[in-house]
C-alpha cells in the first residue's frame, strides 16, 4: 500500500511546492481535484486536456519524485433536477475521465449524486426511511428512472476509457452506505466501485471493518479520514445531524484527523481488512478537522498511517 493525500489542503502552495512538501514527508501518491465540490488548485483540467507536452511535463514532475497520481476527483451532482447543474457535473465527469485516460490514472472519484423526488421537483430529495409510502415512490423514481440509467451510461463511458469510478459513499447522496453502493455496482457493472471514506460510515454506526469485508473488490480507492462520534449528543438526538460543522459541542458527530475519532488499533484493523479483500493501492489522507490546522492535522494523520499501513507484500508462510 501507499500513503497519499488529497492535495487541496495545500492550496496555498503551487504544484511544485506541494509536491516537494508532501514528498519530503514520505507521501508517495497524490489525489487531485478537478472541479465541482472538489477544489482544483493544482490542476487546470481544460489546459491539460488540450496540450500534450504540458501533460507530459506535469507527469514528469510527479514521476521524478518517485510518486504517482492515485485518482482525479470531481465531486458534483450529475443527477440534480436543475438541468444546468446536472449537465455541468456530467461534463466535468467526462472531461475528468478523458484526462485520467490520457495520463494513465486508473480511478476517477465522484459522488453518486441525488435526484429530485419526482420529475416536477426542483431540489434533490434524500430518503432514509420507507414510510410514509410516498418515500418508496420517490426511491423508485430516483433509482429506476434517473440514477441507474445515468450511471449505466457513465460507467460504460469510463470503461471505454479504461478508467474505474470511485463513488464516495456519503450522507445526502443516493449512494450513502454499503447496500446502496453494491446495488448500483450490480446495475452498472464492475467499473463502478467505492472511494471508501471511513468517516462517512462511522457517523451512522457502521463497523468499518465489516463494511470493507462486504465491499471487497468493489473498493477502488480509499480515503483516510476519521470521525468522532459524540455518544452524549447521539443519546439525545441520534446520528442524523444537520447542524453546521462548526457547532462541534452540539453535533452528534464531527470529522476528525485519523486517531482522534478512533484509535490506532482500529486503523490497523482497517488496513488489514483492506489487504484481506485484495486492496493494495493508495490510502489518501483527507483533512477536514475543524479542531486542527491543516498542517498539524496532516502531520498527525501521516504519522499514524505510517504506523498502520502495510507497505511490503506478504512474506512466505514458512510456518505453514
Amino acid at each position: 500500500m501507499q500513503i497519499g493525500v488529497l492535495t487541496v489542503l495545500f492550496k496555498h502552495l503551487n504544484f511544485t511546492e506541494m509536491l516537494d512538501k508532501v514528498n519530503a514527508m514520505g507521501v508517495t501518491a497524490i489525489e487531485l481535484g478537478t472541479g465541482a465540490y472538489a477544489p482544483h488548485p493544482h490542476l487546470d483540467l481544460d489546459r491539460l486536456l488540450e496540450v500534450k507536452f504540458e501533460r507530459e511535463a506535469y507527469l514528469k514532475e510527479v514521476k521524478d519524485r518517485g510518486m504517482i497520481i492515485s485518482a482525479l476527483s470531481c465531486h458534483g451532482n450529475p443527477l440534480h433536477p436543475n438541468p444546468d447543474i446536472a449537465s455541468s457535473a456530467d461534463l466535468l465527469f467526462r472531461k475528468t475521465v478523458r484526462l485520467a485516460m490520457l495520463m494513465g490514472i486508473p480511478v476517477v472519484n465522484t459522488f453518486s449524486g441525488l435526484p429530485a423526488g419526482c420529475a416536477e421537483d426542483k431540489t434533490p430529495n434524500w430518503v432514509t426511511c420507507p414510510w410514509p409510502p410516498h418515500f418508496l415512490e420517490i426511491l423508485k423514481y430516483q433509482w429506476d428512472d434517473v440514477a441507474i440509467p445515468y450511471w449505466q451510461q457513465a460507467a460504460a463511458f469510463a470503461n471505454d476509457h479504461g478508467v474505474k469510478i470511485g463513488i464516495e459513499i456519503h450522507p445526502g447522496m443516493l449512494i450513502y452506505n454499503v447496500e446502496t453502493m453494491l446495488r448500483m455496482r450490480e446495475a452498472a457493472g464492475s467499473v463502478m466501485g467505492a472511494n471508501l471514506d471511513p468517516s462517512h460510515l462511522m457517523w451512522n454506526g457502521v463497523d468499518i471493518v465489516a463494511a470493507v469485508r462486504a465491499l471487497g473488490e468493489a473498493i477502488h480507492h480509499v480515503h483516510a479520514k476519521d470521525c468522532y462520534v459524540d455518544s452524549h449528543n447521539i443519546a439525545v438526538n441520534g446520528c442524523n445531524d444537520h447542524k453546521p460543522y462548526d457547532q462541534i459541542s452540539k453535533r452528534s458527530w464531527t470529522f476528525r484527523t485519523i486517531g482522534y475519532g478512533h484509535d490506532l488499533k482500529l486503523w490497523k484493523d482497517f488496513v488489514s481488512a483492506l489487504r484481506t479483500v485484495g486492496y493494495d493501492y493508495v490510502i489518501s489522507i483527507e483533512h477536514e478537522d475543524a479542531l486542527m490546522s491543516n498542517e498539524e492535522g496532516f502531520a498527525k494523520a501521516l504519522s499514524l498511517l505510517k504506523e498502520a499501513v502495510i507497505l511490503e507484500p506478504p512474506g512466505e508462510m514458512y510456518w505453514a
